[in-house]
């Protein structure tokens, strides 16, 4: 009887699997006759199977293609992807120019990825002549738009007052929007403008708040941050072992002043236990990775508590944890 339900239940999956893959496959050609008839949205449809490999061999070349013809009837959505591809050198030969072209084209129906895009272009003068002016008038269109990067890059013109008037609070405004759409780095640089006050009331428990969900995503200056409100009390509850936790993490992504901080940690045996091997082995990767001046008062500590074998010994461990790539950093 088992068997019998296993066979049924197996022919049901190979049915359903042909059924599927039969439906697919008829999509595909319904959608290469329609590209083939002169169909832009079409042709369209076809470059993103060809671009993602979708029910076709992957293929950047076939992709750049069917977008070309696509963008050439004036496809807003092609000439965006078609710019794309010439911005990357997929499909075809990287092109600047060519790309800036076909995302201006996009960007002026009002696509706002393209303005996003286009208006990237002009911040760093890639394609077009560098002129911050014109790189904030795009990124104000696609940012209207409610596109989180445009919000987040017009944020950074804001701040820097780059073709703009400085404006920190316009700067915070735009990088909350952006924020509250997930975008992580909009997240970390919110949860600065909170900790300094820029553009907004100074507001710890804020800046702890926006400096989570980025750290939480990996962004090892937020981990730093995170750390560093932590071992003093700022928005959070005074917590050394949630301060060693973060500054690690920070550490380990080769954030130079958390591995100086947590070498420190190491050597007062707060949130970690006391290990002066330890504390010697993360100042000198945090030498390593930065000029090393601020990791001599450090240094000057250890030097009258350390034995020439236990210098050694953390020597050793340093450059394990650097040739590990921070995989094998001890405790």
């Amino acid at each position: 009887m088992i068997k019998l339900l296993f066979i049924s239940a197996l022919l049901f999956f190979q049915i359903h699997v042909s059924a599927t893959v039969e439906k697919e496959t008829s999509k595909i050609e319904v959608i290469q006759q329609l590209a083939q008839g002169g169909d832009a949205e079409a042709q369209f449809n076809l470059g993103v199977r060809y671009d993602r490999g979708e029910g076709v061999l992957k293929d950047f070349k076939e992709a750049a293609k069917w977008f070309k013809l696509s963008a050439e009837q004036g496809y807003a959505k092609a000439q965006f992807s078609l710019g794309g591809m010439y911005y990357s050198g997929q499909g075809v030969l990287k092109d600047f120019k060519e790309a800036a072209k076909w995302y201006r084209l996009a960007a002026e129906q009002g696509y706002a990825k393209a303005q996003f895009s286009l208006g990237g272009m002009y911040y760093s003068g890639q394609g077009v002549l560098k002129d911050f002016k014109e790189a904030a008038k795009w990124f104000k269109l696609s940012a209207e738009q409610g596109d989180a990067a445009a919000q987040m890059a017009l944020g950074m013109i804001y701040e820097g007052g780059d073709g703009v008037l400085k404006d920190s609070k316009e700067a915070t405004k735009l990088y909350k929007l952006s924020a509250e759409q997930g975008l992580v780095e909009a997240q970390f640089r919110l949860g600065a403008m909170y900790y300094s006050g820029q553009g907004v009331l100074k507001d710890f428990k804020e800046a702890a708040k926006w400096y989570r969900l980025a750290a939480e995503q990996g962004v090892a200056e937020a981990q730093l941050y995170l750390g560093i409100m932590y071992y003093s009390g700022q928005g959070v509850l005074k917590d050394f072992k949630e301060a060693a936790k973060w500054y690690r993490l920070a550490a380990e992504q080769g954030k130079a002043a958390a591995q100086l901080l947590l070498g420190f940690m190491y050597y007062s045996g707060e949130g970690v236990p006391q290990s002066f091997i330890s504390s010697y082995s993360w100042a000198n990767i945090s030498r390593y990775n930065s000029n090393g001046a601020d990791t001599k008062s450090l240094f000057d500590f250890l030097e009258n508590e350390m034995s020439m074998d236990d210098v050694s010994k953390a020597q050793a461990l340093s450059k394990r944890c650097l040739e590990s790539n921070y995989k094998n950093c001890g405790s």
